[in-house]
């Protein structure tokens, strides 16, 4: 039963369950596990894992629809995690459909950023479809203010929630623990982990290096984790640093490798230019006790302040994060203060109970309403 309401509710969770493991799947594993311990939950889950790219993926999403269809009537609220691609979107739409006459119980969470500029502001009638079925819903959760503009003129601001992201419990670093590793002798250690994508800007970070003085060379080590998507991307980046005793791939990390990466890490750097959500990874890094350095992309302005959490790159430029690293090198005395305000704005703000607990009061609201 629930806590102070005494609800207990029926969930249709439509969402991408992990595995594989990435900040979305992430995200509605922590809330499934929290919502569960109040309320009954029946999972509708298109993890990526089960569900193809193009054409194929529009028939590979009907019983995902028939199950929505089929749950909707024995529900009291519906949670979506809806996608930004142009067949994800077809997805979505269908699902707004199977759950005709139940939309004013249906939350909508966002937890991209690339789906107005990439997709509605290029397809008028698209942008219309979605905004037919949007404004019916009961509300709609986003994970900063830089993307209300998302949903202006789809539905009423009242109904847009922000509720920002969280960094894991085991990242957490305690002070004592920060303010060794920033006064124990050696190289500064500063880490990527993401996508290794081309617009997450591995790349970039990686040619900074190579462009720097040989003294700047042996005062840094960079340690790189995530997924390529391709073997051959993986090899040529390889290729590339092979020669490089200060830089080092990973691979793909567990959660006991990318605790320890984060807790030796002085530094973290994500030169993205990708349209972002809000990145969990610069949250677990403020955890672990990190200064970050990170470009000036719309979900990162909601959680990221130049000079005070760290260093602010322009995007796509190597240059630009080698002078971004050049000046964390050339100030390694004025880290630690920043680091440790990066981990207490962790604590305060970013908790899994502080999101879960915020998610949980929206998805009842309809409940809490109808009594």
């Amino acid at each position: 039963m629930m806590e102070k309401t005494g609800i207990s509710m029926r969930i249709l969770y439509i969402v991408p369950m992990p595995p594989p493991i990435t900040g979305q799947s992430l995200a509605v594993q922590v809330l499934h596990d929290h919502l569960r311990q109040f309320h009954s939950i029946e999972v509708v889950n298109f993890s990526k894992r089960n569900i193809r790219n193009g054409i194929k993926r529009l028939f590979e999403v009907l019983p995902i629809v028939w199950q929505t269809w089929h749950g909707k009537r024995k529900t009291d609220v519906i949670y979506l995690t809806i996608s930004e691609s142009f067949f994800g979107n077809m997805k979505d739409v269908l699902l707004y459909l199977a759950c005709a006459g139940h939309l004013s119980r249906m939350y909508i969470h966002l937890h991209g950023g690339t789906i107005k500029r990439e997709l509605w502001d290029r397809h008028s009638a698209i942008l219309s479809l979605n905004r037919f079925f949007i404004r019916r819903l009961a509300g709609v959760i986003i994970s900063g203010p830089s993307h209300l503009p998302i949903f202006d003129q789809m539905i009423e601001r009242k109904r847009v929630h922000i509720v920002p992201n969280f960094a894991q419990d085991h990242l957490f670093a305690d002070e004592a623990a920060i303010r060794v590793k920033f006064t124990q002798p050696g190289p500064l250690r500063m880490l990527y982990i993401s996508a290794m994508i081309e617009l997450k800007g591995y790349e970039q970070l990686a040619d900074a290096y190579l462009s720097l003085s040989g003294d700047r060379k042996r005062a840094l080590r960079i340690d790189f984790a995530g997924k390529f998507e391709s073997k051959a991307e993986e090899d040529a980046f390889l290729g590339k640093i092979k020669d490089e005793q200060g830089l080092r791939y990973h691979g793909i990390v567990g959660d006991e490798r990318k605790r320890a990466l984060f807790a030796q890490a002085h530094a973290f750097c994500l030169p993205t230019s990708f349209l972002e959500g809000q990145p969990i990874s610069i949250l677990e890094a403020y955890a672990a006790g990190c200064i970050v350095l990170t470009t000036g992309k719309a979900g990162i302005r909601d959680i990221f302040v130049p000079g005070v959490n760290g260093y602010l790159i322009k995007e796509r430029e190597a240059s630009e994060v080698a002078a971004a690293i050049a000046q964390a090198l050339d100030n390694v005395g004025t880290l630690l203060p920043i680091a440790m305000e990066n981990r207490r704005t962790a604590g305060e703000k970013y908790r899994t109970t502080t999101y879960a607990n915020s998610l949980r009061q929206i998805i009842e609201l309809p409940a809490i309403s109808a009594e």
